[in-house]
């Protein structure tokens, strides 16, 4: 064939000709030169950057006739030889095929004989494919070979050729190219070859390559071949800028794409997974020397939009996606899956996904800020700030209503409202009514909620309530009773309708006594409950309300927050309750007023004075009840239900 390869045609002959590897060629230089050169060598790196054509540069150096300053001259007749292949001093092994035992022996029996030139050199390349008994079978000639034999070992995976071989060789490591001495030595080949190319197709070129000189100037073959009509890189481009914007569509597009054009899904995969690494050493300040000038300003702007999180997540997906490619049925699918997730982060639940997005939206608050401190979140409403207990609460209007003239009868006292008392005081109101009727020889009244009857007996008289004053602290002296003897003594605080609440504009009595009727905000279990209670006193924020009985008290502690929290989202500040057993709790100093409601005074206590006798041995036995039992209790204590126990 008349025409070679370009990778062929210029392949180094000198040491001077090997581009990248400057440490290792400055090494086996000065090694000919000062006649210090090793009896084995181990040359590892990436494919394509000069391992294999260094040793036979070296084989060319050790036996040139006319060396100068380390470099074989090319010109003489074992130069000339060994760059045709025919000489009897450099013998090439290709140990992927020949990896047998009995390969070696062959090796090492032949290595004794000599040669015509001064040294015989073995090149093995791919050494790391050799079994583990040609190894072994290798390693004494290896370690102490004949004075005229030089071993050069070539592999692409060192970590796999084993620890004793690798201990008697001197390992050289050859690096892959950087994008710009590439540009320079295929620039170079276009002049030199004499192909009519234009420069714009040395970057993509290169960027095909990817710092191997081999793949480079096989790469540069087919653009040549082409006619200098460059391979389509858009696919990966586009699948890049999508992952970059997030959108999906975009890059299903681009994979579609690709394999309409006959791209493999695998080589795809790999495309993009050296453009996103790309930009990690961008985004990470690593060395991007092999990248193309060209391409560093888009690699920078994918590096602008992504940012860490998001390029390390996309690496890691689309290697995962490399690897499920091996048994997919489909290459196509894990490559896809893997785009979907990488554009659609609002349905991916992993960490990485979801520090993503924090990492957006910190972000957005960040820019949109500009140091104001962030909203609150939605539903959420502020916070209604609690009454300061200093606080002094503000003093009542004054009273428009006239004074009453001195001498003046009193106003008539309003009509009695319905009795809102606790359920214990009714329950001993309707004892105490029922036992003096049988005293007296009267028909007992009837229980709450029985049938109708005869009117009961006439209820005591009341005393009237005190006048509405004028301000909290100096209330208006209330009109004279009309029994004096059996009046109370004037309350000097001010009445349930005028002292100021305590806690909150509407934290009063009446307002407490208007929504127990009600609970707003509570179950219907909760309500019922709680209905059997009833407001004993307000003050100071505390609530006093009194049930039937001990153990009606501990079930209702059980949901009493429900309660205060209902209660002091109804009024606007914070309300405490206090729960007493059959209202054995009185009002504390100073609280608005009792629990009677307004227009009821406190109940009377009648003295042995009043009863006419001096000692309670005087007082008479109460009759017989004329109930009992069951029907004694449950008159007794109104509201009550009775359990039956094992």
């Amino acid at each position: 064939m008349s025409y070679q390869s370009l990778y062929r045609r210029y392949r180094p002959r000198r040491f001077s000709d090997v581009r990248g590897q400057e440490q290792v060629v400055r090494a086996l230089r000065n090694a000919v030169r000062d006649d210090r050169v090793g009896h084995a060598y181990l040359f590892s790196g990436p494919r394509g950057t000069g391992k294999t054509s260094t040793a036979r540069i070296l084989a060319k150096a050790l036996n040139c006739e006319q060396l100068h300053d380390g470099e074989p001259d090319g010109t003489c007749e074992s130069c000339l030889a060994i760059d045709a292949g025919t000489s009897y001093d450099v013998q090439e092994l290709d140990a992927a095929s020949n990896n047998g035992v009995e390969n070696v022996r062959e090796l090492v029996g032949r290595a004794n004989l000599g040669s015509p030139g001064r040294t015989k050199v073995y090149i093995l390349d791919e050494v790391h494919m050799l079994t583990a008994a040609a190894s072994a079978a290798l390693l004494k000639t290896l370690e102490e070979p004949p004075d005229h034999v030089v071993f050069v070992l070539a592999t692409t995976d060192p970590h796999k050729v084993l620890p004793t071989i690798r201990s008697r060789t001197q390992h050289f490591q050859f690096n892959l190219l950087t994008a710009d001495e590439l540009a320079e030595h295929v620039a170079w080949v276009i002049h030199d070859a004499g192909l009519e190319l234009d420069p714009d197709v040395i970057d993509p070129v290169v960027r095909a390559g990817a710092g191997s000189a081999r793949d480079t100037l096989s790469a540069l073959d087919r653009v040549a071949a082409a006619g200098g009509v460059i391979e389509s890189g858009a696919s990966v481009d586009d699948l890049v800028d999508a992952i970059a914007a997030s959108d999906a569509a975009a890059a299903l597009v681009a994979v579609a794409a690709a394999m309409e054009s006959g791209r493999d899904a695998r080589v795809l995969g790999e495309e993009v997974l050296a453009r996103l690494r790309d930009v990690f050493l961008l985004r990470m300040g690593a060395s991007t020397d092999h990248v193309p000038a060209g391409d560093l300003e888009r690699v920078r702007a994918w590096a602008d939009q992504l940012g860490d999180r998001a390029t390390t997540r996309a690496l890691e997906s689309v290697g995962d996606a490399l690897l499920e490619m091996r048994q997919a049925p489909d290459p196509r699918i894990p490559l896809e899956v893997a785009m979907v997730k990488l554009t659609r982060t609002g349905g991916d639940a992993s960490i990485e996904a979801l520090n993503d997005r924090i990492a957006r939206l910190e972000a957005q608050v960040a820019a949109l800020a500009a140091g104001a401190p962030p909203p609150a979140p939605s539903g959420q409403a502020p916070a209604r700030p609690a009454p300061s207990p200093s606080a002094a609460p503000e003093p009542a209007a004054p009273s428009t209503a006239p004074a009453a003239s001195p001498g003046a009868e009193p106003p008539p006292p309003p009509p009695p409202a319905a009795p809102r008392g606790r359920p214990a005081d009714a329950a001993r109101a309707e004892l105490a009514a029922k036992r003096a009727a049988q005293a007296g020889g009267a028909k007992p009244p009837p229980r709450p909620g029985a049938a109708a009857s005869p009117a009961p007996a006439p209820a005591p008289p009341q005393a009237p309530p005190p006048a509405p004053s004028s301000a909290a602290s100096t209330p208006t002296p209330a009109p004279a009773p009309a029994d004096p003897a059996r009046s109370p003594a004037p309350d000097p605080a001010p009445s349930a309708a005028q002292a100021p609440p305590a806690g909150g504009g509407s934290l009063s009595i009446d307002r407490i006594t208007e929504l127990w009727a009600d609970l707003p905000g509570v179950s219907g279990l909760t309500k019922g409950m709680f209905a059997a209670g009833s407001v004993v006193s307000v003050a100071d924020g505390e609530v006093v309300v009194a049930v039937p009985n001990e153990v009606h008290r501990q079930k209702c502690e059980q949901k009493k927050g429900d309660v205060e929290a209902a209660l002091s989202s109804a009024v606007g500040s914070a309300v405490s309750l206090k729960l007493v057993a059959d209202g054995g709790a009185s009002a504390p100093s100073g609280s608005a007023t009792s629990g009677a409601g307004p227009g009821r005074s406190e109940p009377e206590v009648e003295t042995f004075e009043d009863l006419g006798v001096d000692d309670v041995s005087d007082l008479p036995d109460a009759p017989d009840a004329a109930v009992g039992g069951v029907d004694a209790l449950t008159e007794a204590f109104p509201g009550a239900e009775f359990v039956e126990g094992s």
